[in-house]
């Protein structure tokens, strides 16, 4: 979408071609793209809460006092069927806090339910990453 400064820099081409060099290769890769920024926003399809990586950002982020939003695109099409794809489990469910709380309890997720979806996650993504960051840092 173009919302997020650098977001272009990390593509599935790209992480494909990191996994191609194994999962020491997979954790350097999130390590250093967390290092130089103040939110993650993990957009939620489909399969994301499955994905042993997602899970492995999100508990870096947080362990970084990063702000962590999740946004659910299962009202977009999918670029390689171009069906509007099923809603995915939330995968801040998967993670808890050093109280053993999962993330999901408080951590936002935003939800467009909306005939415009991309208009709507981008109008809506700004705001829900300064929210992030504040949820953080309190």
């Amino acid at each position: 979408m173009g919302v997020l400064e650098g977001s272009r820099d990390i593509t599935p081409s790209k992480f494909e071609e990191v996994k191609r060099k194994g999962d020491k290769a997979i954790r350097e890769w999130i390590d250093h793209n967390l290092k130089y920024c103040s939110c993650l926003v993990v957009l939620i399809g489909s399969r994301t809460s499955q994905s042993k990586w997602v899970r492995y950002e999100i508990q870096q982020a947080y362990s970084l006092g990063k702000g962590i939003a999740g946004v659910y695109i299962h009202n977009l099409k999918c670029p390689n069927c171009q069906r509007i794809g099923r809603k995915g489990d939330n995968p801040l469910d998967n993670v808890l806090n050093r109280n053993g709380i999962s993330l999901s309890q408080y951590i936002k997720c935003f939800n467009p339910n909306s005939f415009n979806t991309y208009m709507y996650i981008k109008e809506a993504l700004p705001d829900l990453v300064e929210e992030a960051i504040r949820v953080s840092k309190g």
